[in-house]
């Protein structure tokens, strides 16, 4: 029961921290400290260095929520030091922290009804109450992982295949519908974002060609493209320096005159 607990606080406060600086979310942090809480740290390592390699690539990209591999991480972990290791606590943490995604994907939709709130609240001037209210999602987030978290270790890794088998169909295909679109508005927003000139779309679709095409995976792409990006990057500079240099000319030609 004790270690239930802590192990769920752990849970809640990287949660609180996924909000925030994003220092502690990885698996290779959350592990060693469950580790520490179980008595078995050195298998916790091992834990954790296979859950980073497995979950390296995933973050949250604009409005897409991934698998919550701060739940899998502390579930897996937990039951795999508890039963046979890292075997275990891969299999446990892959269904624990698609579970938590669909968490994840109502509480940030919910949350959005604070907005509104905290609009009227700044009207008035008062934005002690503003900052106040920011406790509300931060108590949310800390609950839907601390409280998972303590279910699925305290009852064993069984819950988590029967609440998985449990939700409706209709629930499970709705949010598998809405987690399939909401990766490609988020990726579109980010890309309004970062895409300001209309010539760096053309290094996407290099990037896309390469993936598709080719069958490159991330690392392949990324040694490709830095030096084609430190390339672009120079010739940029070398034209903004000509321009300025060109201007500069001018000014003196007209004064001359």
């Amino acid at each position: 029961m004790i270690q239930a607990l802590l192990i769920a606080a752990w849970a809640g406060l990287c949660a609180i921290d996924d909000i925030g600086t994003q220092m502690l979310r990885r698996p290779l942090l959350i592990a060693p400290v469950i580790g520490l809480i179980m008595g078995d740290v050195h298998t916790s390592l091992l834990i954790g260095a296979s859950l980073e390699v497995m979950w390296m690539g995933i973050g949250n990209v604009g409005a897409y929520s991934a698998p919550d591999i701060i739940s899998g991480t502390a579930i897996g972990t937990a039951l795999g030091l508890a039963s046979d290791g890292v075997a275990t606590a891969v299999a446990v943490a892959v269904p624990a922290s698609l579970l938590a995604q669909q968490l994840l994907v109502l509480y940030r939709s919910s949350i959005v009804y604070l907005n509104p709130i905290a609009e009227k609240i700044a009207e008035t001037g008062d934005f002690s109450k503003v900052y106040r209210i920011n406790y509300i999602p931060m108590v949310i987030a800390f609950l839907i992982r601390a409280v998972p978290t303590f279910i699925a270790v305290y009852l064993g890794a069984g819950v988590v295949d029967q609440v998985v088998a449990a939700l409706p169909k209709e629930i499970m295909s709705g949010l598998s519908v809405a987690g399939k679109i909401i990766p490609a508005v988020g990726i579109g927003l980010l890309m309004l974002m970062m895409l300001k000139k209309a010539e760096l779309w053309t290094f996407l679709i290099a990037g896309f060609a390469l993936a598709v095409y080719l069958q490159l995976s991330v690392l392949p792409i990324t040694l490709i493209a830095l030096p084609i990006a430190l390339i672009y990057d120079l010739a940029t500079q070398k034209a903004q320096v000509k321009e300025v240099f060109g201007q500069i000319d001018n000014d003196e030609e007209d004064y001359d005159l």
